[in-house]
This record gives structure tokens, C-alpha cells and sequence, in this order.
């Protein structure tokens, strides 16, 4: 999907990243995030985050003027796969993308998106939090890669929502 990836990594490589032991949870080195998130891709420049089990680096492909990646370090599923109590790391994630943003001279957060690829629609199955600034200049095809309240793509607030919701059901 347009917007994703990581500098270094061919696109083949990031496609092929890997269902097998990294889709279980354990992450290998097939997986371009994990590799990321290890320091194993060393022209993926980190940005400072405050949580040692969260990294951010900006996206390769910007869909705006701020667009990054917040990524768990440890390999976890796409967001379909979530369940209840991982409401806390997907807080986190959003925590560590407005930081990003602050740190960055962006202060108008009501000017923010911020979400999930929804399955089948991501081509890297290890979660990853777009943050993108100003959405208001969102280009068209950004508009449509990133679009709310679509099939393909579920914002953060919408994503622990959902978790809130599956969970109260169960």
C-alpha cells in the first residue's frame, strides 16, 4: 500500500516480510519493522520516542508534509488481530505520534490523522500507526490511501473503540 515501507528495504522485500514465525507474534528478520525497530536497517533514522518498546522513523513514502510510522518494537499482528488489552499500546502509539509531531514544530492536532491499514490492505503485517500532518494537505491519492471511514483504513480512536466494543461483548 502506497505510503508504507522502510528506507533500505525493496519494495519485494517489504511485501515479503513474512506470515510464518513473524505472523505468530515472534518477529524474524524477513520482517522490514522488526529489522527497524532492532537497529538492523541503519538508513532508517530513529526519532526519539519516550517509550523503550515503541519506535518511530518517518515514512519513505509521505502521503503528507509529517508523515511517520510508529511501530512496537516486540512483532505484533496487524490491528485486526488486536485484542482488548492491547488498548494500552495502541494509546501509547498515538501518545508517541503527537510527540513526534510537537517535536517537529506541528502544534495543531486537530489537523491530525492517525490510523491503521485495515487487512487485507497493508502490506506489512507488523502493526504500524500512520501519523500524518496537516491532514488538510493530504494530496488525492492520500486522501484515498487514508481515507476515514472506509474499508481500508480505520483511524486510532476508531480502532479502541472497536476493542472496547469486542471486549464488552465477550
Amino acid at each position: 500500500m502506497a505510503g508504507e515501507g522502510a528506507a533500505g528495504a525493496g519494495r519485494a522485500e517489504a511485501e515479503g516480510d513474512g506470515e510464518g514465525a513473524a505472523g505468530a507474534g515472534g518477529g524474524d528478520g524477513r520482517c522490514v519493522f522488526c529489522r527497524i525497530a532492532r537497529r538492523q536497517e541503519p538508513r532508517t533514522a530513529l526519532l526519539p520516542c519516550q517509550y523503550e518498546d515503541l519506535v518511530c522513523f518517518r515514512d519513505i513514502r509521505p502521503g503528507a508534509p509529517h508523515h511517520y510510522l510508529v511501530v512496537p518494537v516486540e512483532h505484533m499482528g496487524n490491528c485486526k488481530t488486536l485484542k482488548a488489552e492491547h488498548i494500552p499500546v495502541v494509546k501509547r502509539m498515538m501518545e508517541v505520534g503527537k510527540a513526534v509531531l510537537q517535536k517537529n514544530n506541528f502544534s495543531d492536532m486537530s489537523d491530525v490523522r492517525m490510523g491503521f491499514h485495515w487487512p487485507p490492505f497493508c502490506s506489512i503485517s507488523h502493526l504500524h500507526l500512520h501519523v500524518l500532518a496537516p491532514a488538510s494537505q493530504l494530496g488525492f491519492l492520500s486522501r484515498l490511501v487514508y481515507r476515514i471511514n472506509s474499508y481500508w483504513f480505520i483511524t486510532a480512536e476508531q480502532l479502541i473503540e472497536r476493542l472496547q466494543t469486542e471486549n464488552a461483548a465477550s
